[in-house]
């Protein structure tokens, strides 16, 4: 995993490998117990009885770790199969409940200063998760042409702004301005700490104490706005070109939105 093996590779830093074994800790030895004695005995089946130990989130980091560990260790000719390939993880497949209306109204009115509307407004109108905004640069938005840049691995998303967050990012340019006129942190959105970071940082906050008073997490807001979009336009290929996600996750809202309409689809 550290990619110092047969093939080099970009390798995992000792805090993920540190969490890869207190997921496969647990499970191996179950393994052990059963009588297994080499990991190239394992077939499919045991991987999904490892999965369906657990339900939801942490089911999904069982599919995760056990997927790369199997990769890795085929890959260096340690197993001479990979039992995870092709297993696709559908423990998450309901979307949560949709965010009242009167809700979604109110959530503006507890940010405190610019950032936090800024930050709300990505959230709620254009669906960006905390990994996209932390990333977003100071060059990625042009007021000029009404549009902001998200740069995701091998792809990027264009947003057009719309009038409120248009508003939204020309207030929070000024304020940062004001506030830190020399720094030179190429990113978007800086703070007391990272905008004298001179390794040029993004913020390492997750946006919690943004969204706490609301009462909804982030990601709440987030599935909500997309579901929304789904109820309103039911073509996958919509949802993909306004947020940028794949075609999976388009048609899983589409499918929660309207399953009259998908139910006869072919897989």
């Amino acid at each position: 995993m550290r990619g110092e093996g047969k093939w080099e590779h970009t390798g995992r830093t000792y805090r993920s490998i540190a969490r890869y074994w207190h997921v496969l800790d647990p499970i191996l030895k179950d393994w052990l117990a059963d009588g297994v004695e080499s990991l190239r005995e394992i077939t499919r089946d045991d991987v999904k009885r490892a999965i369906a130990t657990r339900k939801g989130t942490p089911a999904r980091s069982i599919h995760i770790v056990l997927r790369n560990v199997f990769r890795a260790l085929r890959q260096e000719g340690v197993t001479f199969r990979d039992p995870t390939r092709g297993l696709v993880f559908a423990g998450i497949n309901k979307i949560p409940p949709s965010v009242s209306s009167d809700r979604l109204a109110d959530v503006l009115s507890h940010t405190q200063n610019d950032f936090q509307r800024f930050v709300m407004v990505l959230v709620c109108v254009h669906a960006l998760s905390g990994t996209d905004i932390r990333h977003l640069l100071l060059t990625d938005l042009d007021l000029s042409r009404e549009r902001l840049i998200v740069r995701r691995p091998g792809k990027r998303h264009i947003i057009y702004l719309d009038e409120l967050t248009y508003r939204c990012a020309s207030a929070w340019l000024r304020e940062r301005h004001r506030r830190w006129p020399v720094t030179t942190n190429p990113h978007l959105l800086i703070n007391r700490w990272t905008a004298v970071d001179t390794t040029y940082s993004p913020i390492g906050t997750t946006f919690t104490a943004v969204f706490r008073p609301t009462g909804l997490t982030m990601q709440t807001l987030r599935q909500d706005r997309i579901r929304d979009e789904a109820f309103e336009v039911d073509d996958p290929l919509h949802l993909m070109r306004l947020f940028g996600i794949s075609s999976q996750t388009a048609m899983r809202y589409i499918t929660e939105a309207h399953p009259e309409r998908t139910a006869k689809l072919p897989r």
